[in-house]
């Protein structure tokens, strides 16, 4: 009868040992699961940190680059702005508006520095395409105070001369006095030619002008 007690009491202890040993697993397997978690979101943070200091330092280049460039778009704007003055006049308001524009860019935050620094490199290139070539377009001509509508020709930076509308009076521009200069009647038919040659109204050929544009 005792010995039957005791097993009993051992089978008992055996079955809360099993229970305990159970409980014991499943602390044990939630414990290995939430370590295994636990690394990865550890892993998970530790690329993300990597991630935000790659961006920070991308971030501190870009500054850094910003802090170098915009300085020197400031400058190349007021460069060309001084060489249009020292040039020769052609299209001379839509150059000084390209200018203008260039510092309202330069003002607008939503404006990226890749773009603004884009826009000023336009602008030279622009500028240097004035120097090739012929052309001719219409405006003002300010001669001894008064304003007379006239059609341009310039021969790249070489020549710059005009021609009155009615085709009776010619100029040329004389950069080192910074005047228009009255031709004379021997080179009225050469200056008309010269516009029509532009406007590609007859072949090119062979212009009779004297140079006083460039030294």
């Amino acid at each position: 009868m005792d010995a039957a007690k005791s097993q009993e009491k051992i089978n008992k202890l055996y079955e809360q040992s099993l229970d305990i040993f159970s409980e014991y697993r499943q602390v044990v397997d939630e414990t290995e699961n939430l370590k295994v978690y636990n690394d990865y979101l550890a892993t998970l943070v530790a690329d993300q940190q990597r991630g935000i200091s790659s961006l920070q330092r991308q971030i501190d280049g870009i500054e850094g680059v910003k802090r170098g460039v915009v300085p020197l778009m400031f400058r190349m704007i007021d460069s060309l702005e001084q060489f249009i003055e020292l040039d020769i006049p052609i299209n001379l308001e839509e150059r000084h508006a390209r200018v203008e524009r260039l510092r309202d860019i330069m003002a607008n935050s939503n404006v990226t520095t890749s773009e603004q620094f884009r826009q000023v490199i336009e602008a030279y290139q622009i500028e240097n395409e004035y120097g090739r070539g012929i052309r001719s377009y219409q405006g003002k001509l300010d001669y001894e105070g008064t304003e007379i509508t006239v059609d341009f020709f310039n021969l790249g930076r070489t020549a710059l001369a005009a021609l009155s509308l009615d085709q009776k009076n010619a100029w040329v521009w004389d950069n080192d006095a910074r005047a228009w200069e009255k031709l004379g009647d021997e080179y009225l038919s050469s200056v008309i030619k010269a516009v029509r040659m532009a406007n590609k109204l007859v072949p090119a050929d062979l212009i009779k002008l004297p140079i006083k544009a460039a030294e």
